[in-house]
């Protein structure tokens, strides 16, 4: 597990840091600037994991292929043409939509000031969702191989990448104008260009992987198999857009305590989201684990599998707890300088990290509930589950805590922290009952 687990992890970790470093940068430009491209980011992540749990559901397929024969070279390639089918799909119709996100923001209720500068930002940024798409699916090919460290390497250098071109675009170096929001926006695009075409060539020309032919005739559409995908990927991605919603919705209830809230949410889910790329990962693996032994039909596979991600990710998760506990002004003045004109940011975003301390455990446990199910191509009911657990649950709480208990933001936080421990039971419960329910034979996938 730990062997394809950890380039996976620093991976997430490392795509996330990119995100990060975007985010504090544009922190340096001022704390409105920061607002207004974490309104618009937060928006546009909802639809991007949508987008994403669609061609997530190519990692289960693939692994289960290759778990009842390893050389099943076209079954594998017949599932990546549909996940590059998806994609060129979804985009056209998105892109139009991420044109015009300024007047969604405003419909949340969030200032004409904001909103501007949001969709400013955003009409820079919102051209590298197909190469990060791409990115995921060619990840979920060379993870169902278990041959995931290149995408760990790339994932690093994309790192270095970004803070250059993101930096000197947003400020002006290296010759270059001083582009501000634009300037992040632009740095995203060209950085997963650069890192997504260098992954394609990976996959194309590099011997474990040629013999698949994964660009061969991409441009003949497999019905079949992409609406085969797409069963089973539209409730990964309506249950990871669930999740990512409410997040976002959350910061659009901070828009309406106020600009220092927002920019506060904005750090202190940054910190939590840092610590989650490693949940987030072991719940990757599990998935392809879990399919591999599906495809095998060995029920015990199955079971080592699931238990043995479940109880690394709980485990490193209430290591974090304790260290956001412990030390949340250090971790929060990482991203916002401590200094008298950022006071009010960093004193909420300090007591938001104390709560989301809490509700580490729960995180991880769920999210890795979600990939241990995947792997038995078991999506609908964790759907049902997000639906309740972040919407009814979640959400509900939240706004109650919030605005008539007048807790402010710690309230939406205490309520994300509900949410989050509802869906873990529910998703540990299902995996529980697994035999019961038939979802280890292999008809059922």
């Amino acid at each position: 597990m730990l062997a394809l687990a950890w380039p996976l992890i620093l991976a997430n970790l490392t795509q996330q840091v990119i995100q990060a470093t975007d985010i504090l940068l544009m922190g340096r430009l001022g704390a409105t600037q920061l607002a207004a491209a974490t309104l618009a980011l937060n928006l546009t992540f909802t639809f991007n994991i949508f987008l994403l749990g669609l061609i997530t559901a190519s990692a289960p397929m693939m692994a289960t292929a290759l778990g009842r024969r390893f050389n099943a070279v076209r079954d594998v390639r017949r599932t990546f043409r549909a996940g590059l089918w998806l994609i060129a799909l979804a985009m056209p119709p998105y892109w139009l939509l991420l044109w015009h996100v300024g007047a969604i923001m405003q419909a949340f209720g969030i200032s004409a000031d904001l909103a501007d500068q949001g969709q400013t930002f955003l009409r820079a940024y919102m051209w590298c969702a197909a190469p990060w798409l791409l990115f995921q699916l060619l990840r979920n090919f060379l993870s169902a191989l278990e041959r995931p460290r290149v995408v760990l390497w790339l994932s690093l250098s994309g790192i270095a990448i970004n803070a250059v071109l993101s930096w000197s675009l947003i400020f002006g170096h290296f010759g270059l104008p001083a582009l501000g929001l634009v300037g992040g926006g632009l740095g995203s695009t060209l950085t997963w260009l650069i890192i997504c075409g260098a992954l394609a060539a990976v996959a194309a020309l590099r011997r474990p992987f040629r013999r698949f032919h994964l660009f061969g005739r991409w441009w003949r559409f497999d019905g079949q198999r992409t609406l085969a995908m797409a069963r089973l990927g539209w409730p990964i991605g309506v249950t990871m857009g669930l999740e990512m919603g409410v997040f976002a919705l959350a910061a659009y209830f901070m828009g309406w305590l106020g600009t220092p809230a927002v920019a506060a949410h904005a750090i202190a889910l940054q910190i939590a989201a840092l610590t989650f790329m490693v949940p987030l990962g072991l719940g990757q693996a599990a998935t392809v684990r879990v399919g591999l032994a599906l495809g095998r039909r060995d029920e015990a596979g199955i079971a080592r599998a699931g238990w043995t991600a479940w109880v690394i990710g709980v485990g490193f998760m209430g290591a974090m707890a304790l260290v956001m506990w412990v030390v949340p002004r250090q971790l929060v003045t990482l991203f916002l300088a401590d200094v008298p004109a950022n006071a009010v940011v960093v004193g909420l975003a300090v007591s938001f990290l104390r709560v989301a301390a809490a509700f580490q455990l729960v995180d991880g446990a769920q999210v890795i509930g979600a990939g241990m199910l995947r792997g038995l191509h078991d999506t609908r009911w964790p759907l049902l589950f997000a639906l309740f657990g972040y919407w009814v649950v979640g959400l509900g709480i939240g706004a109650w805590l919030a605005f008539a208990a007048d807790w402010q933001g710690v309230g939406i936080w205490v309520g994300l922290a509900s949410g989050l421990a509802a869906v873990a039971v529910l998703m540990l419960a299902r995996w529980l009952m697994r035999n019961r329910l038939g979802l280890t034979r292999l008809g059922h996938a």
